[in-house]
């Protein structure tokens, strides 16, 4: 049996699952191909996969990434994380850990920020009540 790598990926409200399996290179977002995506957005999913492929040579392996929530932006975001993660567990790699931080913090750290909640009585989240002194 081939060995299964399972890594997640969060970014706002969307959550990734990546599944990395020996393989020959396909990378798959909600089964379809990632070269179908939107150029910027196929090129944010290529990062992880040019920077392995300088530090480590091999990239024989299918990943299937499963996004869910969220919007088309932040889907790719979390997609993204997922993917560095499994590549980065595939490899047990100091070198390309230190590769995907030095180029961009956000491989392999999720970024925390959250929508703010709304405060009772106001509109929104920060806005305030208007006052008339009339």
């Amino acid at each position: 049996m081939e060995s299964k790598i399972v890594t997640s990926g969060k970014r706002k409200r969307a959550i990734a699952r990546a599944v990395l399996i020996g393989g020959s290179g396909k990378v798959k977002i909600n089964r379809i191909d990632y070269n179908t995506l939107h150029f910027f957005d196929k090129l944010k999913i290529e990062e992880p996969l040019r920077i392995a492929k300088n530090i480590i040579g091999n990239t024989d392996f299918d990943v299937n990434i499963n996004v869910k929530g969220g919007g088309n932006k932040s889907q790719i975001e979390a997609a993204r994380l997922a993917l560095a993660r499994a590549i980065v567990k595939f490899s047990n790699s100091k070198d390309l850990i230190e590769a995907f931080l030095r180029y961009d913090r956000s491989l392999l750290v999720a970024d925390v920020r959250r929508k703010e909640t709304y405060k009772p009585g106001d509109s929104k989240a920060r806005r305030k009540r208007q006052k008339s002194f009339r």
